[in-house]
Parts: C-alpha cells; structure tokens; sequence
C-alpha cells in the first residue's frame, strides 16, 4: 500500500503536515513517497505507480500539480487546504483533523468526484520549418492569449468541423467543469457542475458584442485555428503553465481526456457549499 503526498514546500504548515502524516502512515504500514522538487532538493523524480492515494497539500494549483503527475491514471487525490482558496479541495485543518480525514480517504469512506479532463494538442511552427505538436493533459483549462507583442489575437473557432466564428479578442479559454471556476468564470463563463463532462468555451474581451460563452457536448472537438490574415505570437497557458514561448502557433485542439480525475470529498454537496463560500461569501458548518 503506497501513499503519495504532493505538497506545497513554500508553505512551511505543508510541508511539517507532510511529515506527520509520512510518520502516521507508516506505523499503518504505508509507504510513502514525495513528489520532486527542486527548491527543496528533492531531485529525484519518485515513481507514482502503484500508489492507492495521492495527497495535495497546498492549495489548487498545488492540486492542479497534482493532477498533472497522475494524468490518466485515475489514482484518487485528497487535497487538503493550505492555501488562499482551497475550491478544490476537500478540507483544511482548520475544519477538520487531518490524520481523520485522511482515515476516510483510505478506508474508502469519502465520496470521489469523477472530472473530466482535457486532452490538448499546440501545432506550432518549428524555427527550422515544419510544426511540431505538443500533446498535454488538462484539468482545468487551456487558454490562448494574446502575448507581449501582440495588441489582440484573431483565430477562428471550429467545432468538431462547424465553423463557428473569426474573433478577435484578447483570447479563448476552453475549460473543462472544474475548469469553470477559474480564468473561464474570470472571462464571463459559468460555474458548471462537476458532473458536466463536456468543454466550456469563452472567449476573452471580443472585439465585438455577439461573441458569447458556450458548452460542448463530450464527444466534441474545439480547434482554435490562429488567423492567417493577421499574425500573431499568443500566449498559451494549460492549468496556467505556459507551454510555448515565442512561437508562431497555428492551431490548438482540444478533446474530453481519455481519463477523469478522482477527487475525493465529502459529498456531492461539497461543490455547492463550495461556490456558496467562495463566491457568495456565506459560510457553512461542517
């Protein structure tokens, strides 16, 4: 039985809660490993096959981390609260006791959210000619933006082979559910329940007033295919890590991943309270 902790090492509270939980594990008979990382010196990069939980602590993009060292794979993650915000997590040691919840997660007593993920193909332009393709997974979202040199981006949105209109704008963000909540709703998306599984997709300050947000059913394919007409060198962001620097892109295609992410909570009602605290500013007993 392998347990695998992914925590936030600038926050000092993580990393000390890690320990504990290393200690407390391993008198249950778990072994346990770290994810790497280099400001701590933790260099080597740990093998998360066969872990039966994979523990964040920090908050969501430390969860956001954590999810891109699963991918596929399905493996449940437990996020604990160390952080600002804490949307996708579970609990935060102000709420509950860490070593208990941690005692549901593996025996098996906590609800798993299934989130849909995406599955991200950059073209982008080589220097030496040609396109390269760089294929990613996604939890939250992909975004095109216009980059430092750019005043706007003009692209050509396209779904599963319907044409659905040339924009110009600062951008597109195409999210996943969970992704909703995050730069989706900043551009004027919607929160959409976790248990939606297609794409979401909203484009960033329009150049005109007719271009709205819109869902995917999915089995979809969105394709943002960068204007000809009017070059340009966007940023590209996937759960907000830049992925190309620099370069000419020609198109971005995304799809459902062919894997969810397990996040374990405490029931389907944790979402709601969730948004009620986040957003709403009301708070609730647990």
């Amino acid at each position: 039985m392998k347990v695998f902790l992914v925590p936030n090492y600038r926050k000092n509270e993580a990393v000390e809660s890690g320990l504990s939980l290393e200690l407390w594990l391993g008198r249950q008979g778990y072994e346990v490993a770290w994810a790497a990382d280099q400001r701590s010196g933790i260099t080597a990069t740990p093998d998360i096959e066969g872990s039966d939980l994979v523990i964040s602590l920090g908050g969501d993009g430390t969860l956001l981390r954590a999810a891109r060292i699963v991918g596929y794979q399905e493996i449940p993650i437990l996020g604990l609260s160390y952080g600002h915000v804490g949307f996708l997590t579970a609990a935060s040691p102000e709420e509950r006791d860490v070593l208990g919840v941690v005692a549901d997660a593996l025996a098996g007593e906590m609800h798993v959210s299934r989130r849909a993920t995406l599955s991200v193909e950059v073209y982008a332009h080589e220097s030496m000619g040609g396109e390269a393709a760089l294929e990613t997974f996604a939890l939250n979202d992909v975004a095109l933006t216009r980059g430092p040199l750019s005043d706007m981006v003009e692209f050509d949105m396209t779904v599963s082979g319907h044409h659905i209109d040339r924009l110009r704008g600062d951008g597109v963000v195409v999210s996943t559910a969970t992704g909703s909540t995050g730069y989706a709703l900043s551009a004027g998306g919607p929160i959409v329940s976790p248990d939606y599984t297609g794409m979401v997709c909203v484009p960033i300050a329009p150049h005109t007033i007719q271009a709205r947000a819109f869902l995917t059913s999915p089995s979809d394919v969105v394709e943002i295919s960068m204007s000809q007409d009017r070059p340009s060198v966007p940023a590209i962001a996937v759960d907000g890590q830049f992925m190309v620097k620099d370069t000419l892109v020609d198109r971005i295609v995304a799809r459902r991943g062919p894997g969810d992410v397990l996040l374990l909570d405490y029931g389907p009602e944790s979402f709601y309270n969730s948004v009620s605290r986040v957003f709403y500013g009301v708070h609730h007993d647990r």
